[in-house]
């Protein structure tokens, strides 16, 4: 009887090893790791603008957004926003223009920032403290004015991201 278990045991081994042999991996049926691969394709098929958490990542997309909302940021606007990236958030001429650069990237056509504001900001929002918020506020309202029209979209896209800064930095209720 031990000899019959052991002769089945190693039929099953060498057969397992035919089919690795072979290309066929009976690993990829372990659930746990197919978990985790599909944790990873979902990361890695993601649109990066949803997974921004730095404060200073998210000022300048929304910067960057704001000038970029009613179609190409003009080369005033650019000089704007490098200007006003080196002097408030403190980098170099090539960083704030790495900021710009990426921010216009990630920000596309602008439909994701039309459409899925709220969803954009949420990994980052808690990490503002309320004097990055207001100057994050600031900055928009100054690109907003450059152009020295006044801008519907512009305007709504600063109302809706101070209507979400109010939201995260208003004080408790006596109840909650």
């Amino acid at each position: 009887m031990i000899l019959g278990i052991l002769g089945a045991i190693v039929t099953i081994l060498v057969l397992l090893n035919r089919l690795a042999e072979a290309g066929i991996d009976l690993g990829g049926l372990n659930p746990f790791l197919w978990r985790r691969r599909r944790r990873w394709r979902k990361k890695l098929d993601a649109n990066p603008i949803y997974s921004i958490e730095s404060p200073m990542e998210m000022a300048s997309l929304l910067v960057t957004a704001t000038a970029k909302i009613d179609g190409d940021i003009s080369s005033e606007e650019k000089r704007t926003i490098l200007s006003l990236f080196q002097s408030e958030f403190d980098v170099s001429k090539r960083e704030a223009a790495g900021l710009l650069i990426s921010s216009v990237h990630m920000i596309g056509r602008g439909d994701e920032i039309r459409s899925n504001l709220e969803k954009i900001i949420s990994p980052s929002v808690d990490k503002f403290n309320e004097d990055q918020a207001q100057s994050t506020l600031k900055l928009m309202e100054k690109i907003g004015h450059v152009d020295s029209s006044d801008n519907e979209l512009k305007n709504e896209l600063i109302e809706r991201t101070r209507k979400l800064f109010d939201i995260q930095f208003q004080p408790p209720d006596k109840w909650s």
